[in-house]
């Protein structure tokens, strides 16, 4: 029966290929070399031949003196990009549900939108050059309020307001595109209803619209937190500076400078499996109390 699918539907079976193959290689495959946590790799011997030394690099990661800040530094900075960033996106997908002048919905959509194409380099580097204190804006609005110039980026305390903003601005119009997909797919129907029993703006954006991006949110909610451990690597580690750096080292970097820098890679592998198991566990979590809660879960 199976066969027969396949050599009537062929087509589309072929188109399913390239996906999978990409899967295998580049998702899959990879995990053979997780057991590089476990060994104490060397380079000359190989994978195979590494000898096995069990949970050694774990525990000289859990000792590391590193290990309270990395983990706080990653946790914080990655629940203060949650908190301020899940919502951006739903609020402007709100606000551009209502304005009625396409041509000022278009513009502030394109406005919105197109941070996310500029690439990360780029946008560190517009970052560091605003908030230089001789040559950016800062340092030319401090000057013209006769205060003195500060390296905001040389502050620790600053550093995860300035990414999580900056990453705000890049990607809110982006994100909001998928919840106006999940806007229009409302009935309309309702809106007409609530027009007659003669329900506001806000009432229907309360009763209508967020009940119907609801779904899309919760999905989207569980899939961040299951990715909460993890920073994205190049906007922290180009932001990154020796004064900032109490508060900018996250595991990512870190395994960076272990692994790749330090030629360390059993310790280096270790704590990436860490990271994964965690983001693991958060996933499962956060899906179950989702199901539990509002019925919408990823399984």
């Amino acid at each position: 029966m199976v066969l027969k699918n396949m050599q009537r539907h062929w087509q589309l079976y072929l188109l399913v290929v390239l996906p999978l193959l990409y899967l295998l290689v580049f998702k899959y495959i990879p995990m053979f070399g997780a057991q590089i946590a476990f060994k104490d790799y060397n380079v000359v011997k190989g994978m195979l031949g590494s000898p096995w030394v069990g949970l050694k690099y774990f525990q000289q990661f859990f000792n590391s003196p590193n290990f309270g800040t990395l983990i706080k530094n990653t946790l914080f900075l990655n629940l203060f990009a949650l908190l301020i960033g899940f919502p951006a996106p739903i609020i402007l997908a709100l606000a551009l549900n209502e304005i009625r002048q396409g041509f000022f919905k278009r513009a502030v959509q394109m406005v919105t939108y197109a941070p996310y194409f500029i690439s990360t380099v780029v946008m560190v580097s517009m970052i560091i050059i605003f908030l230089s204190p001789r040559v950016g804006i800062a340092g030319t609005v401090l000057k013209a309020f006769h205060m003195e110039d500060v390296n905001l980026l040389g502050i620790p305390e600053y550093f995860r307001s300035i990414y999580v903003w900056s990453d705000v601005w890049q990607n809110t119009g982006y994100g909001a595109i998928i919840y106006m997909a999940a806007l229009a797919g409302i009935n309309p129907q309702l809106y007409e209803a609530a027009k007659v029993d003669g329900a506001s703006r806000l009432q229907k954006m309360i009763h209508i619209d967020i009940p119907g991006l609801m779904p899309t949110a919760v999905i989207l909610l569980i899939l961040n937190v299951g990715q909460l451990m993890n920073v994205g690597f190049e906007k922290v580690f180009l932001m990154q500076n020796p004064l900032n750096v109490s508060t900018s080292e996250v595991i990512s970097t870190y395994v960076y400078k272990i692994g790749l820098l330090g030629a360390n890679f059993s310790f280096s592998s270790a704590i990436g499996l860490f990271n994964s198991v965690i983001n693991l566990a958060l996933l499962l979590i956060v899906n179950f109390a989702a199901r539990k809660i509002s019925s919408n879960s990823l399984w």
